[in-house]
C-alpha cells in the first residue's frame, strides 16, 4: 500500500507517534511518504520504503502570516499525483485534515480521488479546535474525513461533546515499540546525574502552560525536603525561563538539571526513579508510557486519557489537577521504601506492554483497508 502521512515533525507526542507508525508500516512492506515542513525528529531514511517530502512556504510581503495550509495542500497534491498515493493519513484536524480536504478537491479535477484517514491527538480538539474561531473548520475537517480515529476513549468523548460530528470515531491508542527498550544501556550510570543516595525525578515535555511546569517543580520541592533527590527537566518551550526563576526562588537550582531537547530520552529514563506529569490536559500521555516501559512509575494528574495509561496504585498514582500536595505525598509513598519502589517499577514495565506496536499496528492496517473498501464502493 502507498500511504502518505502528514504530521508535525517535532518532539511532541503526535509527531512521534506518526513517525513511529510510518517506520513500522515501512518495515511491513508498505511504501510510506512523509509530508511536513521539516525532517521528523525520529525519522531515519535508511529504509527504502520511507520517503520524505518537505513543505516549502514561499515568503511574500503581501502575506502578514505565510499560508502554510496552502503550501501543504499543494505539496500533498504533487506527492499524491507523482507517487500514486493510495491513502492519505493526516495527524491533527487542523491544519492537516483541512489541507488534506483541499488537496483532495484539487485532485478530483484531474480524476484522482483517494480516502483520507484523520487521527485526532488532543490539542486540535481540546484547546485550539474548541476555540470559536477554529471550531467550524475543525468540525468540517472531521466530517469530511473518510475515517476518524482518536488516541484515547476520553478524546473520543471530548470530540463528540465539543463538535457536531456525524462520523464514527474509532479509538486506536498511542503505542511504543517495546523491542527498542529491551536492551539495557551499558553506559546507564546514575552517577552521571546524581549521587548514589539521591532519587532521580524526571519530567519531559514541550514546556507549555498546559504541562504545569510550576507544579512539577513544587512537587519536587516537597520530595527533596524529605530525601536527597535530583530533578531532570527535558525539553524546551515558553515556560522554561520561568521554571528556572522558580527553582532559583525556592533555592533548589543546584538540584535541578535542565537538559533541553534531546534524543537520549531513554538513557535518561533508564536511571529515573519517578516521572512527573501533572498536566492540565493530556489526550493520551505518551511521555508517561515511555517512562513506564523504562521501569519508571508515574505521578500524574487524572485528566484526559492518563487514567487509561497510568493505573492508580499499580503503575503510579493519579490526582486532581493542581493537587500538588497529594501528588507529593504519593511520590513519597513510592520513593520512601525500596521494596515499594521496585514493585511500582516492575508494574509500570509490565503495563506498558499492553501498548506495544504489535498490538496497535493491526488496528491501523484494518482501518486503512476499511477506508479503501468503503471509499471505492462510493466513488
Amino acid at each position: 500500500m502507498r500511504i502518505a502521512i502528514v504530521c508535525y515533525p517535532t518532539f511532541g507526542g503526535s509527531g512521534v507517534v506518526a513517525t513511529e507508525l510510518g517506520i513500522a508500516l515501512a518495515k511491513r512492506g508498505h511504501e510510506v511518504h512523509f509530508i511536513t515542513y521539516k525532517h521528523p525528529v525520529r525519522l531515519s531514511l535508511i529504509n527504502d520504503n520511507i520517503h520524505f517530502h518537505e513543505v516549502h512556504v514561499p515568503e511574500y510581503s503581501l502575506f502578514h502570516y505565510q499560508p502554510y495550509e496552502l503550501a501543504l495542500s499543494s505539496r500533498m497534491v504533487d506527492t499524491i499525483r507523482l507517487h500514486k498515493i493510495e491513502l492519505l493519513h493526516v495527524h491533527y484536524a487542523i491544519p492537516h485534515a483541512y489541507a488534506g480536504y483541499m488537496a483532495k478537491q484539487i485532485l478530483k479535477e484531474e480524476g484522482i480521488d483517494i480516502p483520507m484517514v484523520t487521527t485526532l491527538h488532543g490539542t486540535d480538539i481540546t484547546l485550539v479546535g474548541n476555540h470559536p474561531f477554529y471550531k467550524p473548520a475543525v468540525t468540517f475537517s472531521i466530517n469530511q474525513s473518510d475515517i476518524v480515529t482518536a488516541v484515547s476513549k476520553n478524546l473520543k468523548q471530548k470530540t463528540l461533546e465539543f463538535f457536531d460530528v456525524h462520523k464514527k470515531i474509532e479509538v486506536i491508542p498511542n503505542f511504543i515499540d517495546t523491542k527498542k527498550y529491551s536492551n539495557s544501556y551499558t553506559d546507564c550510570q546514575r552517577s552521571l546525574m546524581a549521587e548514589d543516595d539521591e532519587k532521580i525525578i524526571t519530567h519531559i515535555s514541550n514546556f507549555r502552560k498546559v504541562k504545569h511546569i510550576p507544579d512539577v517543580i513544587q512537587i519536587f520541592y516537597g520530595i527533596q525536603e524529605k530525601m536527597p533527590a535530583k530533578l531532570i527537566l527535558v525539553g524546551e518551550g515558553p515556560e522554561k525561563e520561568q521554571a528556572e526563576v522558580l527553582c532559583d526562588e525556592l533555592g533548589i537550582s543546584k538540584k535541578v538539571i535542565f537538559l533541553g531537547n534531546t534524543n537520549e530520552v531513554d538513557r535518561i529514563l533508564c536511571f529515573s526513579d519517578l516521572f512527573l506529569l501533572p498536566s492540565k490536559s493530556e489526550s493520551f500521555g505518551l511521555a508517561a508510557l515511555e517512562a513506564m516501559i523504562n521501569r519508571t512509575p508515574v505521578i500524574s494528574s487524572n485528566t484526559g486519557g492518563l487514567p487509561e495509561v497510568n493505573i492508580q496504585g499499580v503503575t503510579g498514582y493519579l490526582s486532581d489537577v493542581h493537587d500538588v500536595q497529594e501528588m507529593t505525598e504519593n511520590a513519597l509513598r513510592i520513593l520512601e521504601d525500596e521494596e515499594t519502589l521496585e514493585k511500582f517499577k516492575e508494574n509500570a514495565y509490565k503495563e506498558a506492554f499492553k501498548f506495544d506496536i504489535t498490538q496497535v499496528m493491526p488496528l491501523y492496517e484494518a482501518v486503512y483497508k476499511k477506508a479503501l473498501k468503503q471509499f471505492y464502493k462510493t466513488v
